[in-house]
C-alpha cells in the first residue's frame, strides 16, 4: 500500500463576497480532487488543540500524528534542524522574520507593520540582510542564519524560550508599539535588537534597490515563536512506513527531519503561488519509484494568498495543486498497479478576511483506490461538515489513513 498525503496550507476559508459568497474551495475549479471526493471518506478534524495557537508547525505535527501537546516545542527549532544548524540544550531558536514596517511615524513603536513577507523577498536578497545583522548584532551568545525568503532564524544562547512574542502576520497593518517585546516582562533585549535591526536595514541598499523597482523593503527584524532543541519519535518505527516529506518550507522539513524522514529538496519550490508544482509531483513520483511507501507534501501557497488578502491568487493555486500535483501523482499510483490511498487536507484555515490562522476544524477526505465510499459532490468546508464525521484530536487521524 502506498500513501499520498496533501497538505494546500491554509486552503479553508470563509464564504467571501468578492467569490459570490463561495469559499475559494468552493469556487476552485478542481475537478480531480472534487472527483476523489464524491468516492472517499470525507469528514472534518481538528488539528490544532484547544489552548494552543493555530500555527503550521502544531497542525503538521498533528497531522504526522505527534500529538502537539507533547512534542510541540516552538518552529524556530524545527526551522534550525532543516537549516542544518546543530542545536545545544542551553541555546534557544527564535524565528527572525523580515518585514515590512512603514516610514511614518518618528519612532519605532509608531510604525505600522504592513507585510510580514517583505514581498515576499527573495532568499539571495535576504540573506545580504541577516549577513548585515550578523555583522552588527551578532556575538559570542547570539547568532543569525539565513532561511527561505523572509523566514530566517537567530540561535540564542541561554535565551528565554517561554517569552510570548506577538505573531507579525496577526497584527499587519496595526501600530507595532503594543505588540512589540516589553521590559516589563523581560523583553527588553528583544525589543532593543529588533529596534536596531531597523537603523541597520532600513537604508541597507539591498532596501535601497527595492524601493526603486518599487518593492517593499525588508527594513526590520521581527523576533517569535521560540524554543529548545525538538526531539520527536521516528516515524517508521512507529507506523512501519518508510515515509518522505517535500515542502519548501523550513519548518515541515524539520518536523520531517525530526521524524527521521527524508527531506526532498524541490529546485524553484517557493512557498508562494509561483511555487514549483510540477517539480514537488515529480519528487513524489520519485520517492514512490525509489521505495518510499508514504510521502507527505505540503504546499504553502494557499496560506501566503490568505496572509496577503489575495483572492483570486488563493483560488487558483487550490487549481493548480489540483492540476499539477495532485493528478500527476494519481496517474502514476493508478498506473503503478498497487493499491493506494490519498488524504488531502489543509492544516489550519487561513481565512481572507482575518489575514492569519483560524483554529477551527478544517475538512479532510480519504480516497482509497480498493474501497468506494460515500464521499461528496464538492470537497470543502460546508459539504465537509454537512458528514457529521467530526474528529476531535487531528493526531489521531493518521490511525484512519492506515486502518
Amino acid at each position: 500500500m502506498k500513501y499520498l498525503v496533501l497538505i494546500p496550507d491554509g486552503m479553508a476559508d470563509l464564504k467571501c463576497e468578492g467569490l459570490g459568497n463561495r469559499t475559494p474551495m468552493e469556487a476552485a475549479n478542481k475537478s480531480l480532487m472534487d472527483a476523489l471526493a464524491k468516492k472517499s471518506v470525507v469528514g472534518t478534524v481538528s488539528n490544532v488543540p484547544d489552548g494552543m495557537v493555530p500555527e503550521s508547525d502544531t497542525a503538521n505535527m498533528a497531522i504526522l500524528s505527534f500529538d502537539p501537546k507533547i512534542y510541540s516545542k516552538g518552529r524556530s527549532p524545527l526551522e534550525a534542524v532543516s537549516m542544518g544548524i546543530e542545536m545545544q540544550p542551553d541555546e534557544t531558536a527564535y524565528r527572525c522574520n523580515v518585514v515590512t514596517l512603514s516610514d511614518e511615524g518618528e519612532d519605532y513603536d509608531d510604525k505600522i507593520i504592513l507585510d510580514h513577507s517583505a514581498d515576499e523577498i527573495t532568499t539571495p536578497e535576504a540573506d545580504e540582510l541577516i549577513r548585515a545583522l550578523e555583522e552588527k548584532l551578532g556575538n559570542e551568545y547570539r547568532k543569525f542564519y539565513t532561511g527561505v525568503s523572509y523566514r530566517h532564524c537567530l540561535i540564542w544562547k541561554n535565551g528565554d524560550d517561554r517569552y510570548p512574542f506577538m505573531r507579525p502576520h496577526d497584527i499587519l497593518g496595526r501600530r507595532i508599539g503594543e505588540y512589540l517585546p516589553k521590559a516589563e516582562n523581560g523583553g527588553e533585549e528583544f525589543y532593543k535588537l529588533m529596534r536596531e535591526s531597523y537603523d541597520i536595514l532600513n537604508h541597507h541598499p539591498v532596501n535601497e534597490a527595492r524601493r526603486a523597482r518599487g518593492l517593499k523593503p525588508a527594513n526590520s527584524a521581527w523576533l517569535w515563536s521560540p524554543g529548545k532543541k525538538p526531539q520527536m519519535p521516528n516515524f517508521e518505527a512507529k507506523w512501519g512506513l518508510k515515509g518522505a516529506v517535500i515542502s519548501a518550507v523550513d519548518l515541515i522539513k524539520g518536523i520531517g527531519i525530526c521524524a527521521g524522514m527524508r527531506s526532498i529538496d524541490v529546485e524553484g519550490a517557493t512557498g508562494n503561488v509561483h511555487t514549483n508544482y510540477t517539480g514537488k509531483a515529480n519528487a513524489a513520483i520519485d520517492a514512490f519509484r525509489e521505495g518510499y511507501e508514504y510521502v507527505y507534501i505540503h504546499v504553502e501557497a494557499p496560506d501566503e494568498c490568505g496572509h496577503r488578502a489575495e483572492l483570486e491568487n488563493k483560488v487558483k493555486s487550490i487549481e493548480l495543486i489540483d492540476q499539477k500535483i495532485l493528478a500527476p501523482v494519481y496517474e502514476y499510483l493508478k498506473e503503478a498497479g498497487e493499491p493506494f490511498r490519498i488524504m488531502i487536507l489543509p492544516d489550519h484555515p487561513t481565512p481572507i478576511c482575518i489575514r492569519t490562522h483560524s483554529i477551527d476544524p478544517v475538512p479532510f477526505m480519504i480516497y482509497d483506490s480498493e474501497r468506494v465510499e460515500s464521499g461528496v459532490e464538492t470537497f470543502c468546508e460546508e459539504s465537509a461538515s454537512a458528514k457529521n464525521n467530526y474528529h476531535p484530536d487531528g493526531f489521531e487521524l493518521m490511525k484512519l489513513l492506515v486502518k
